[in-house]
């Protein structure tokens, strides 16, 4: 059963419907619209098996302590909805919520979350302004969102605020290196003046007051993010992968902790 909240969800106030156009949110003005082809891609099964269900795997061995549960899970830049279900089974929450920009995709989201018989709340919120109340979520979860969004600072100060008291950020990011390439220019759209290399997102993730060790961050060398040669080399048996510190990285995952 889903909860298609098309809302602003702000504390003591009446919530409006995403439908009614005095209350619906529109995309910020430097918002970069997707492909049809980018939106095609990411309703497709390779990209919940392959890109989130990899990250989530990945990303949940890197968190120090797991709880049992984390009752209250934010997915920003939900997208289609095809984390909730992964979400739902490694992280055993009570709530989902679900908030992005884009009207098409949270309706895709909705029919996702039927699907699976999932109850999620989705707002159509930017997500440097989520209206959530602060210290209300025990998990944000950031999959290929940061590089979308022009407001990067904005947005993990967001997060930082809605997170609770050793709340965890789960970030998966493709840097600039991937951005950059001459497949992904050519098939999706980024705002490219705010991509930044791995070291650059960490340093963005520390600068909002978020901590996390080397133990916390992996750098995934997955073939599809190699568009240069997509790893056929090394498939081949004709050279060995770069070691990490030998190599521009084109992937980041990171669990940090709100104090």
């Amino acid at each position: 059963m889903t909860s298609l909240d098309k809302s602003v969800a702000q504390a003591g106030t009446q919530t409006e419907a995403r439908g009614d156009k005095a209350g619906a949110m529109h995309a910020p003005a430097d918002y970069v619209h997707e492909t049809r082809f980018g939106f095609w891609f990411l309703g497709t099964r390779t990209w919940t098996q392959r890109v989130v269900g990899v990250a989530l795997d990945d990303l949940k061995r890197l968190i120090d302590a797991p709880r049992a549960s984390y009752p209250v899970i934010l997915d920003a830049g939900c997208g289609q909805g095809k984390a909730f279900k992964a979400l739902a089974e490694h992280f055993h929450p009570e709530r989902i919520i679900g908030v992005d920009v884009d009207e098409a995709g949270l309706d895709a989201a909705d029919r996702e979350a039927g699907a699976h018989d999932l109850k999620v709340e989705l707002l159509e919120r930017d997500c440097a302004d989520t209206g959530l109340p602060e210290a209300s979520v025990d998990m944000v979860f950031c999959h290929q969102t940061l590089h979308h969004l022009a407001r990067q600072e904005a947005t993990l100060a967001e997060f930082h605020r809605v997170l609770k008291p050793g709340g965890l950020l789960l970030i998966a990011e493709s840097t600039q290196e991937y951005i950059g390439s001459w497949v992904i220019r050519l098939l999706f759209r980024h705002p490219m003046h705010v991509q930044k290399s791995a070291e650059g997102y960490l340093q963005l993730i520390r600068d909002a007051g978020f901590e996390f060790e080397g133990r916390n961050v992996s750098y995934p060398y997955l073939w599809w993010s190699r568009a240069k040669d997509f790893g056929l080399l090394e498939r081949w048996r004709i050279k060995a992968p770069p070691p990490p510190g030998k190599r521009k990285e084109t992937l980041v995952n990171v669990v940090a902790t709100k104090r």
